[in-house]
């Protein structure tokens, strides 16, 4: 060491360097305090502040960073809940089936069973999603606000994708509808327990969804679906051809 001690850390850089290496870290900083605020308003009771400013802080947590405390709940979730899916397809000779019903949760449950590292997707993609479209409804399936409209593009479009990696029909064939249902099953109680729960499984079924361009991989409008504008097209040469 000769004169002074070498400089260690953003000391250590040039100036110029060292400037941005201050503007990053007081951008992660602001970022930072700024997460940590939102997720406060969003999980502290209601107050002035989040009524005023609660789209903003809805717009900034969801879906992303929900937080969900069931499992500290005094009363946590005692029931089994399964996700289905089945598609509507356009046969290559013109007709029209459908497919039998696809357990998407049971995929899910298979490819995590066994799995020491199972991917965020295959724990939470479906099962949020649904918890997503259910607390955005009503009993009839109706939305509720625009979150409503948004949960149904989300969940059609897993439906979708899923649907479509499992090839249900045959080459040529495509879906032009996807409809979805739940399956829930209470848990059954323990032996020590006098609470007597109903053993037949319920089902909650949604209505049927033409597939939308949006829909497609990628979102590229291509795709082994049917879309709405094709259905449009054809229904319109077809109206052409009974007025003649």
């Amino acid at each position: 060491m000769t004169g002074r001690e070498a400089r260690v850390g953003i000391a250590g850089l040039k100036l110029g360097y060292q400037i941005a290496a201050a503007c990053a870290l007081a951008v992660v900083a602001v970022a930072a305090c700024v997460h940590i605020g939102m997720l406060f308003l969003h999980v502290a009771p209601s107050n002035t502040l989040t009524k005023q400013h609660g789209d903003v802080v809805d717009e900034w947590i969801y879906p992303e960073f929900e937080q969900n405390w069931k499992l500290f709940a005094p009363n946590p979730l005692q029931q089994n809940v399964a996700v289905q899916a089945r598609a509507e397809l356009r046969t290559a000779d013109g007709g029209v089936r459908t497919t039998e019903w696809y357990g998407l949760s049971v995929a899910d449950g298979a490819a995590i069973d066994g799995n020491l590292l199972p991917s965020h997707t295959q724990q939470n993609e479906l099962r949020r999603a649904w918890d997503f479209y259910v607390g955005s409804h009503d009993s009839q399936n109706r939305p509720v606000g625009l979150r409503g409209q948004l949960s149904e593009h989300y969940v059609r479009r897993i439906a979708y994708m899923r649907l479509d990696r499992e090839e249900p029909g045959n080459k040529g064939d495509e879906i032009a509808r996807v409809q979805l249902r739940s399956k829930t099953t209470n848990v059954r109680p323990p032996k020590w327990s006098d609470e007597k729960v109903p053993a037949k499984p319920t089902y909650r079924v949604l209505p049927w969804w033409t597939v939308e361009p949006d829909d497609l991989p990628l979102a590229g409008g291509k795709g082994r679906a049917e879309t709405a504008a094709d259905v449009d097209g054809r229904a319109d040469t077809d109206a052409e051809g009974a007025a003649r």
